[in-house]
Order: structure tokens, then C-alpha cells, then sequence
């Protein structure tokens, strides 16, 4: 006997709309949470009055959202109100120099053009390849399956573009920004996209650089916070039968020989299911819930062998006025150089950094709800190590404060001390404490070009019978658009499996 069809572990993204779709096929569905809330790495809390979001900040290529919602026979905005974000990126220099990029593909070469008549030009055609790579190309397989080699060949042989842009998986970030523009200044305004997939411009794959364009086909923000997109869709999922349980944490994924039967809770609750459907991290899942021992050689040493992504620690602040920003977005910034040196020389070597590079989240710019009458919240996000050279999270998170603090003031002149109601710092510790992600890691896994697509664990599990994967961790990566994404693909092979 089965206590339910699908179990799903995580209230991610990728679980929840797996689960919301497979519901509304008639399965009977559950979602064991560890946390109380939905969300994962897109989700909001409150603090002092003031909401700060956790992870994610911002909603690229909605179309997916809109696509799933179209699959439950539902419309998108009866769930979720997403508010249009324009300007799409502030940039703030260390010589003082300030522009915006405008979501208008024209008004944006204006701005260009300003620093660079030459690839003022070059953006034009920046702008068609990547209109054509992400809608055509790339985007396009976001909800399919790549299972293997095979899938991909087949994706190849129905999509003749696919072939053309193949050799941007090969490319590096940098490499296909470079082809296009010449300036210092306009590739540096491109380059913080490539850590929205958690690497340098250097390692990064090359068509995640037309990610600067996607965002001109548009760029929201929920009202409510980013947590309202789980929620929308976590209201879906209870209106066709769905359920969820809050702080329940699953210990264990429950075997008979090679095939997952259900799950045991941390507080011993077993849960029989007909199947398993995970959205935690691949290497959580197969190393600890499944178990090292239950697994083939040739696989513990494959799930072993995947490095986990960057973690993200952010700063939270509650301000009681505007601050002196242009956009939801900006971008604190020196070269292409110094993005690639946040890494390589801060990042790998575990110190803190010493400013320079980082985003600012002005979340109140376009949802006031957010916070107090006449006061903001603000995130300011940079790239910093889980295991410091020196020190610990626990004890550094005051000096990460105002090593941060002060590169907004005294390198980007910036005011924000003399403004803060309220502070807290959110540490890879943290976020590894909170949502069981393994270093704090925000990706998954690792996305370069050996961990990208079909070389990423399998939406259906090449070992465990009755096992399912969606995420982060999977087909193509971690991100909004991507995660919702895997959630699609995956209920189309379930079921195809359990026709």
C-alpha cells in the first residue's frame, strides 16, 4: 500500500511545479519542506518590518512561468502579479561615471554609443544572435529532457540552429563578449551575468553571455517579494489536490533493492509513495538520502566527482529613506579583469573580498509594500568563499559588514551607514544551515561546460528505479527560468513512465 504517488523532497521551484503539473494529472501528490516556508532559493522573509528575499532577485525569460501555468490550464497572472522592471541594470564606477541600461533595445545603444561609437554598432548585432540563441536555441530546450547524448543529437537534428550555436557551449563567457565588443567599460556593463550562473567571465560558457540581452525582451519583479512565485505556484498545486508539509525534513529515501519506495522523515514518519521525485541537491540526495553504499561504484564516483556551485552571501538592509540608486539592479564594477581576479585571487584562495565588485537589490524601487511607509530594503550581494583562509562566517559576518559597507561609500560613493534602520548578514553558513544546500551553494552544481546539460545527474536516475530529479542540480542549471523548467521536463517523463 502507498500512502501517495509522488513524494517530492524541496518546495524549490523545480518540486513545485513538477508537482502542481502532476497533480492536475490526477496523481496524488505531496511535498515534504524542511523549512516553513516555499521557495528555496526563491523565496522572502520578514525582519524588523522589512521583507528581504533570499537567493534570487529578479525574473528573466517569464515566458517559462507563463508556459507552466498554460500547461495547468491556468493564467499567470491570477497567481502572481509580476511588476515590469526598466531601467534593467544601474552602473556605478570607482572614477564616479553612472548610466543605466534601458530594457528598449534602442534607447540601450543610445547609452552605449556614449562610450563606445563602435560597439554601439556591435550591439545591434550582439542583440539579433542573442534574440535568435536564447528564443530559438537555448531557450527552446529549457523544458526538454536531456537524458544523454542521444537527446541531444535528437534536439540537433529537429533544431538545425542548434548546430550554429553550438559553438558558444564551447566558448567561454568571455571569449563570445569579447567577439562582439571592444570597449573595457561596455564589457565590464555585460559581464556580472556570467556569476548568475556561478562563474567568472574566464570559465563561464559562452551563450550564457547572451543572457545581457535576454533581459532586454523584458525583466519583473513579483508584488510580494520574490517568494510569490513558489507561492503562486504552491496555490496551484493545493487547488488540483496537492499537499504540502512545512519543517519536514527528510532523512532518508526508502529502498526495496534498486527502486526508491517512498521516504523516511527525520522524526522517524515513513511516507510510502510509488515514487520519489527530488529537488535538493544531486549530491545530497545520492551521498546521503539514498546512501554511498546503495549506490554502484561508477556512480558514487560520478556523483562524487560534481564540484557544488558558489554560495552567495548577501547583506540585508533596512533603510529610512530612498537610497541614491537609479535602478532595482545596480551594478558596482571596475574591469572585466577584476571579476575574473574576484575569483581567482579572493574566491579559490578563501579570503574575503575587499570590495569592488558587487550588486546592490533595491527590491522597494518597485514593490513599496516591501517595507515600512518612507523606508527601502536593500541586498547587496558579492562573490565570497564558503571556507575562509582565515577565520570563520560565524565570527567574521561584522567585519564582512563594513569591509562591504565601506567599498560602497568610499568606492562607489554610495551613502547607506548613515541611513540603516536594520542590518543582517546572511553567510554561506547560513544559507547551508537553512536550506541543507551543501557550502551554501546557490547553483546546484557547478554549471561549466562538463556540468552543463546532459552531463548533469538525469532528471530520471540512471541508478535508483522510481527516482526523479528536478532543479537546480539538473537540466540546465539553477535560476528561475531554468528550475521551473526542469520541473516541466521531468513530470513530462513521469508521466510518459507511469502512463
Amino acid at each position: 500500500m502507498t500512502d501517495y504517488d509522488v513524494v517530492v523532497i524541496g518546495a524549490g521551484l523545480g518540486g513545485l511545479s513538477a508537482a502542481a503539473l502532476l497533480a492536475k494529472e490526477g496523481f496524488r501528490v505531496l511535498v515534504c519542506e524542511h523549512t516553513e516556508r516555499v521557495g528555496g532559493c526563491c523565496s522572502s522573509f520578514e525582519h524588523e518590518g522589512f521583507t528581504f528575499d533570499i537567493g534570487a532577485s529578479i525574473v528573466e525569460m517569464a515566458w517559462i512561468i507563463d508556459e507552466l501555468f498554460k500547461r495547468l490550464g491556468l493564467r499567470t497572472a491570477d497567481y502572481m502579479d509580476l511588476l515590469t522592471i526598466d531601467p534593467i541594470y544601474g552602473f556605478v564606477t570607482e572614477t564616479g561615471e553612472r548610466f543605466t541600461y534601458p530594457v528598449d533595445r534602442d534607447a540601450t545603444r543610445e547609452v552605449i554609443a556614449r562610450l563606445s561609437p563602435e560597439d554601439a554598432r556591435a550591439w545591434d548585432r550582439f542583440a539579433e544572435v542573442g534574440a535568435e540563441a536564447i528564443n530559438e536555441v537555448f531557450g527552446s530546450v529549457m523544458c526538454t529532457p536531456m537524458q544523454g547524448m542521444f537527446d541531444a543529437m535528437r534536439i540537433g537534428l529537429r533544431n538545425p540552429k542548434f548546430l550554429k550555436y553550438a559553438r558558444y557551449l564551447v566558448q567561454s563567457f568571455e571569449s563570445t563578449l569579447c567577439s562582439f565588443f571592444k570597449d573595457d567599460r561596455v564589457r565590464a556593463s555585460m559581464s556580472m551575468q556570467s556569476y548568475y550562473i556561478g562563474l567568472p567571465p574566464a570559465l563561464c560558457p559562452g551563450y550564457a553571455a547572451f543572457l545581457a540581452y535576454s533581459e532586454h525582451e523584458g525583466i519583473f519583479y513579483p508584488r510580494g517579494g520574490m517568494i510569490s512565485i513558489p507561492g503562486g505556484i504552491a496555490r496551484a498545486l493545493r487547488e488540483y489536490g496537492g499537499e504540502i508539509r512545512f519543517n519536514s525534513t527528510v532523512r532518508k529515501v526508502l529502498l526495496e533493492g534498486r527502486r526508491a519506495m517512498g521516504v523516511e522523515l527525520a522524526d522517524g514518519t515513513v511516507i510510502r509513495s510509488r515514487l520519489v521525485l527530488s529537488n535538493i541537491n544531486a549530491k545530497v540526495l545520492y551521498l546521503e538520502l539514498v546512501g554511498r553504499n546503495n549506490l554502484p561504484g561508477w556512480a558514487r564516483r560520478a556523483v562524487e566527482s560534481y564540484e557544488v556551485s558558489i554560495p552567495c552571501p548577501m547583506i540585508m538592509l533596512g533603510l529610512d529613506s530612498a537610497p541614491d540608486l537609479q535602478a532595482h539592479h545596480t551594478i558596482c564594477y571596475g574591469t572585466m579583469k577584476e571579476m575574473n581576479d574576484a575569483y581567482f585571487q579572493y574566491f579559490l584562495k578563501g579570503k574575503l573580498p575587499d570590495g569592488g565588485m558587487m550588486i546592490i537589490c533595491w527590491p522597494t524601487h518597485a514593490d513599496s509594500s516591501l517595507a515600512p511607509e518612507g523606508k527601502h530594503a536593500l541586498n547587496i550581494v558579492t562573490l565570497a568563499p564558503y571556507q575562509l583562509a582565515e577565520g570563520d562566517w560565524d565570527r567574521m559576518k561584522d567585519r564582512y559588514l563594513e569591509t562591504m559597507l565601506d567599498s560602497v561609500e568610499r568606492r562607489f560613493c554610495i551613502d547607506l551607514r548613515d541611513h540603516i534602520v536594520t542590518a543582517r548578514v546572511s553567510s554561506p553558513k547560513d544559507f547551508e544551515r537553512a536550506l541543507l544546500h551543501p557550502r551554501g551553494a546557490v547553483y546546484g552544481l557547478n554549471n561549466d561546460l562538463f556540468s552543463t546539460a546532459m552531463f548533469r545527474p538525469g532528471l530520471r536516475s540512471r541508478v535508483i528505479d522510481g527516482l526523479y530529479l528536478a532543479g537546480a542540480s539538473t537540466h540546465f542549471g539553477g535560476g528561475v527560468p531554468t528550475t521551473i523548467g526542469s520541473g516541466i521536463a521531468v513530470s513530462g517523463i513521469i508521466q510518459r513512465d507511469f502512463a
